[in-house]
């Protein structure tokens, strides 16, 4: 079965819904080693796309991954808006026109959305960032793409999880979580976090067609 606009859509209105849900949480996170923003700023930045998005028509996944990355660098403070809004240009840009997607095809434009945030943000694995949940997670995918699509999908989940509970013992290397040095040690990255949810936002929106 392939990923569909149709689904790039569910899945955008997921993870809106998990960024309400877990705004506090998140932004707890970012209070041990950031700025103390991160919940809220993902959730105005999420409530914007939705605007945005909700009940247009898309004949494309580069036309609405465009329009999310554009709302997101605008709304979102800090260093989340650039990344993020980096990562789904990216990965819009790779697909383009396609109005469909097999697994591997995701997972090359996802890790295109990848290689942005690492260039611009000067981050790699083991640096205590949302890279630590997103790179696992599409390698799986990529590694897992020729077989069953929902246990690549399931897989790439399973590996983000184990990234994000990999930051926790990590010394920070980039973005303000660096500026506290040791002191960045067993707090659980936010970033990654909220990575995390929207993997997990990609997966249930395949899952349920």
């Amino acid at each position: 079965m392939a990923f569909t606009v149709k689904m790039a859509i569910a899945a955008m209105e997921k993870f809106n819904a998990v960024i309400e849900e877990k705004k506090e949480y998140l932004t707890d996170l970012d209070s041990a080693i950031g700025d103390a923003d991160h919940g809220i700023n993902m959730n105005r930045g999420m409530k914007r796309i939705m605007e945005k998005v909700r009940g247009k028509e898309y004949a494309d996944f580069g036309g609405i991954f465009r329009d999310v990355a554009m709302t997101i660098m605008s709304v979102v403070g800090g260093s989340a808006g650039p990344l993020y809004g980096t990562f789904f240009m990216k990965f819009g840009q790779k697909l383009g026109t396609k109005s469909e997607a097999s697994a591997g095809e995701m997972a090359d434009a996802l890790q295109e959305g990848l290689a942005g945030v690492m260039s611009l943000g000067k981050s790699a694995p083991g640096d205590k960032t949302m890279v630590d949940s997103l790179e696992p997670a599409l390698r799986a995918l990529k590694e897992s793409a020729d077989g069953d699509e929902a246990a690549a999908w399931n897989k790439a989940v399973a590996e983000a999880e184990k990234g994000v509970e990999a930051t926790i013992p990590m010394l920070a290397r980039r973005g303000r979580s660096s500026y506290l040095g040791e002191r960045s040690i067993g707090h659980q990255d936010p970033g990654a976090t909220s990575s995390l949810y929207l993997i997990s936002c990609f997966r249930d929106a395949f899952l349920e067609g």
